[in-house]
């Protein structure tokens, strides 16, 4: 990690920023929420996973492991662009300011990014041009495939791969070079898109990092099957000769669950992609961190093992655990990266061997409070931190802390974290956002529903439920709300301002 000293932040996905077209998006609204941040004296903003999104919106099921969503282009600074005009936006539907209507959203900003490609089409800028050719010439790798991907998606009604033409889904040459010709309008206007969105992100970006914030990013470890990545390189997963998927991802029966999670992810052929060295993790790590300061890699235990379910079984309950790439992979990626950025998930039943694989590589793990009030040697309790690691009072699959407190905290446990804090809890909240705060953790990191005192109903994301997830937004009011002020004097009060870390640290400050 690339932090100096103690440090804070907050868990906020772009799509939940303000924004007048329906979704947040990377404009003034994240520009204010960055100065919010720097205000408060926090060092750390942390979101999802930043890919196109597809059925059900998740950000952690995208059609592309590189390819950002461009739902998130601001529509205001193509104006200020000169790719839009203030009339196109000025019959924008009106859409709800505190959720993200999906079914509303995704139309409208189409239609605008549409107009916008063939604006810079029909009136080119030299300048504009100069730049879109060099975002192409720098990311071919990736974004030719992702481009063509969904260009032919587009042309079969968005049906998965698998159920394109046999010549398109085994990607015969002749009927690739055919599909480049026949859609190239459509392809062409993909690699625009991806040039809009990761203009405006580096441009946010920059002014995040003169603001003293860093960007935490977030990596799923595995790919969605219908995505550009494995339509690209069938090889590197577990499919038959029509591309399906022979075996998938997920996680074995536990207390939670008698029937496991059944993701249906590909999984890896990790010994072909040793062969050639992790070449597509290493570019697909080396773009993150173009975008991000910090990857958070999610599901880390499956580098150490993962379970392997049969694509036939309805369930993850007759699956095996299988080994990860383990030591070899991060060694290969240290070796081209020359360090390693990277927070690892290890939330659920962790073994001694995910934990030696963390540790020997010096990766930070997390620790989930809403986990901790079971038992003194629970490891997420604050006496049981060590400092190589991050806090959370929750994360964006976990109820928001007072959902948690009001409606899922049986009275032991209620009994428990008041024994532990040493009086009766009167405010949730913020008891345990100090809690986190005051942990040796290196960063304590707040869900922005937290540092509001949001309830169930501003929860992100409850795995397992089909809709209705991911559309929780702020609006601007709340970032002028006064429990701002408590978060920035409990920064103070526990040394994680930026402006307290070289003098709690001295000269021995070298990050984690």
């Amino acid at each position: 990690m690339r932090l100096q000293g103690r440090a804070s932040g907050i868990l906020l996905h772009p799509t939940s920023l303000p924004g007048k077209y329906g979704i947040g998006d990377l404009g003034s609204g994240a520009y204010r929420f960055v100065d919010w941040l720097a205000a408060q004296g926090q060092s750390i903003w942390q979101v999802l996973p930043l890919g196109p999104t597809s059925y059900g919106d998740s950000p952690y099921q995208t059609l592309s492991a590189f390819a950002g969503n461009c739902n998130l282009i601001s529509l205001d600074r193509l104006v200020d662009d000169g790719l839009l005009t203030a009339r196109d936006l000025a019959n924008a539907p009106p859409f709800p300011a505190e959720r993200a209507d999906y079914g509303w959203v995704i139309p409208f900003h189409e239609r605008m990014l549409a107009k916008a490609h063939r604006h810079f089409c029909d009136r080119p800028d030299t300048l504009l041009q100069a730049a879109f050719e060099q975002f192409v010439a720098h990311n071919r790798y990736w974004l030719e495939d992702f481009a063509l991907f969904v260009a032919l998606k587009q042309a079969h009604q968005l049906r998965p791969w698998v159920e394109w033409e046999s010549e398109l889904r085994r990607r015969d040459p002749t009927a690739l070079k055919w599909a480049a010709g026949e859609y190239a309008q459509q392809i062409d206007r993909e690699r625009f898109r991806q040039w809009l969105f990761n203009r405006q992100w580096s441009a946010l970006k920059a002014y995040a990092n003169r603001r003293g914030i860093q960007l935490f990013g977030d990596l799923p470890i595995f790919v969605a099957h219908d995505s550009a990545d494995v339509w690209a390189r069938q090889d590197d997963y577990f499919l038959d000769a029509d591309g399906q998927p022979t075996a998938v991802a997920g996680v074995p029966p536990d207390y939670f669950s008698p029937t496991g999670q059944r993701w249906g992810n590909p999984l890896y052929r990790w010994e072909v992609m040793a062969a050639d060295g992790y070449r597509w993790w290493l570019q697909r790590l080396r773009f993150l961190l173009r975008l991000v300061d910090t990857i958070r890699i999610d599901h880390f235990r499956g580098f150490e093992a993962y379970w392997r379910i049969p694509a036939t079984e309805p369930t993850a309950v007759k699956g095996a655990w299988r080994p990860g790439p383990g030591h070899r992979f991060f060694e290969a990626i240290l070796s081209e990266l020359g360090e390693l950025p990277i927070i690892a998930e290890d939330l659920g039943v962790i073994t001694p061997q995910v934990e030696k694989l963390r540790d020997d590589f010096g990766l930070p793990g997390m620790k989930v409070l809403q986990f901790a009030w079971s038992d003194p040697a629970n490891p997420f309790l604050p006496h049981n931190h060590k400092t190589n690691c991050i806090v959370y009072t929750g994360t964006h699959d976990n109820n928001t802390t007072l959902g948690w407190w009001e409606s899922e905290v049986a009275a032991d446990t209620r009994a428990f974290v008041e024994a532990y804090l040493g009086h009766e809890v009167h405010d949730i909240v913020w008891t345990l956002a100090r809690t986190g705060m005051r942990s040796p953790a290196r960063a304590c990191i707040l869900p922005m529903q937290d540092v509001l005192g949001l309830g169930e109903l501003a929860r992100m994301n409850k795995p397992g439920l089909p809709a209705g997830n991911w559309s929780w937004r702020i609006v601007d009011a709340d970032l002028d709300d006064p429990v701002k002020d408590k978060l920035r004097q409990m920064t103070r009060l526990y040394q994680r301002h930026p402006d307290q870390q070289a003098a709690f640290y001295g000269d021995a400050a070298t990050g984690c």
